[in-house]
């Protein structure tokens, strides 16, 4: 199962909510997911920088990528295959995993805050 979590940050004075739906994959190998994160009250949505972050059973939350106004940045660049991020209107960024397999087991979050 993947699923994702619905989060909150402070940024300055303005509170940030960022939601997520949970997604549930079952299907088997080979398969593609998405999930959107809506950021509420985030100023300059299109130039913000919003972190997906991936937990997976028995380790630490992993920081993965973020997407700022141009362009995706990884952690690892090898995730650049398996992971992809985009924005969509004014309040909506998009997580893709490729290739879903038993290793993606996890949940994933998005996170924002200011470089």
């Amino acid at each position: 199962y993947l699923s994702c979590f619905l989060s909150f940050f402070l940024d300055g004075q303005t509170q940030v909510l960022l939601k997520q739906r949970e997604v549930c994959i079952t299907r088997g190998h080979k398969t593609t997911a998405s999930m959107d994160c809506r950021a509420e009250d985030v100023p300059d949505f299109q130039y913000a920088y919003i972190h997906w972050h991936r937990h997976l059973p028995t380790k630490a939350p992993e920081w993965t990528l973020y997407i700022g106004p141009s362009a995706v940045s990884y952690d690892d660049n090898s995730y650049s295959n398996k992971y992809s991020s985009s924005k969509k209107r004014t309040s909506i960024c998009t997580f893709t995993i490729n290739g879903i397999n038993s290793s993606d087991v996890g949940s994933y979050f998005c996170a924002y805050w200011h470089f």
